[in-house]
């Protein structure tokens, strides 16, 4: 795929899309670290998008709050100024999924209407459109699993609706990656046959199937225990590995389990990534595999710093930040064309 440039405008608005999206990684990192994502009941997608605006609709707010099992088992001790500041953050990244809603749907509209849009690309940006919806009802489906009887969200949810998030932005980086190029390559164009493409794939595996487990991390609060690298406790591994019956469940829903799994899907995937960055380098030397090797030995050290510091706001959330640029950093990496430079 290539880009005309009549249709520059069009890679330019999929990776404004993106940058979006990566800010809603943040602000969602923010609202589930500061326990703010289960603040507001209710799921209005067209009145939600305006906080209450006086003192009368701040209460009725907090009343609704006030009957949620997180406030009965956990915040019982907080007043309306205290619900406010966990409100601000649940409520701007409402706010946030519906202004990329808006900046990826009227665009859209436009480039369709004025017939801009590749007959191609048509499908792919529809599929977009399609997973952009799902995603938005996914944010209250996991909400809905801590309003019921635990004030906590089902981890399982919380790795699906990050997962889905993590989708439509890899989709969306991919097309405008490929639509960035501004020639095509020459049809008798030599191309070299070389097993970095499966390696690309291989490394792209293991960071999602990592940043999969870091979510389940986050939604169990696994990383509030053994606090402590390499050791947790006395060993390498927790004395509480397999505690749980049948022994497979251990790896989804035991607190200490999961946090090894994704301590140890890190280490793996940082192996895979820098032998990557390194064949690549020497294949190619393009300066995308410097961006992945380096990138993936700062993914670790933050990891590490996240989880001695007792999971500090501001290394987590760095931490979870730094999972997307190293997916975007494997992604671009893969839209290089197959030959040596």
């Amino acid at each position: 795929m290539f880009l005309a440039p009549s249709t520059r405008p069009i890679a330019l608005w999929l990776l404004i899309c993106c940058g979006m999206v990566m800010c809603m990684t943040v602000i969602g990192a923010i609202t589930r670290l500061t326990e703010s994502g289960l603040s507001i009941t209710e799921w209005n997608v067209v009145m939600g998008a305006l906080p209450p605006l006086n003192e009368d609709q701040w209460a009725a707010e907090f009343e609704k709050y006030k009957a949620s099992p997180e406030f009965e088992l956990k915040h019982f001790w907080m007043h309306v100024g205290d619900f406010k500041q966990i409100f601000f953050w649940e409520w701007l990244h409402r706010l946030w999924g519906r202004l990329i809603g808006l900046v990826f749907a009227v665009p859209l509209l436009v480039f369709w209407v004025r017939r801009k849009i590749p007959s191609t690309l048509k499908p792919h940006l529809l599929c977009l459109l399609a997973l952009g919806a799902a995603q938005g009802y996914m944010g209250w489906y996991m909400v809905q699993s801590g309003l019921v009887d635990q004030p906590a969200v089902s981890h399982y949810r919380l790795a699906a609706h990050l997962s889905l998030a993590l989708t439509v932005y890899s989709y969306m980086l991919w097309l405008a990656l490929g639509l960035w190029r501004t020639k095509p390559e020459p049809a008798n164009a030599p191309v070299l046959h070389h097993p970095l493409p499966r390696h690309g794939a291989l490394t792209l595996l293991c960071v999602v199937i990592t940043i999969v487990w870091g979510a389940f991390v986050a939604g169990l609060d696994a990383g509030l225990i053994y606090n402590t690298f390499p050791y947790m406790g006395d060993g390498l591994v927790p004395a509480e590995m397999w505690s749980k019956a049948p022994a497979w469940l251990n790896v989804f829903e035991n607190h200490a389990s999961v946090q090894f799994v994704h301590r140890l899907l890190a280490m793996l995937t940082g192996l895979v990534a820098i032998s990557y960055a390194l064949r690549g380098w020497k294949i190619t030397r393009h300066n995308v595999f410097v961006y992945v090797g380096v990138w993936v030995l700062m993914q670790i050290g933050l990891g590490i710093s996240t989880l001695v510091s007792q999971v500090w706001i501001p290394v987590a959330v760095i931490h979870q930040l730094g999972a997307v640029l190293l997916l975007s950093f494997v992604i671009a990496s893969l839209q290089l064309p197959r030959r040596p430079r």
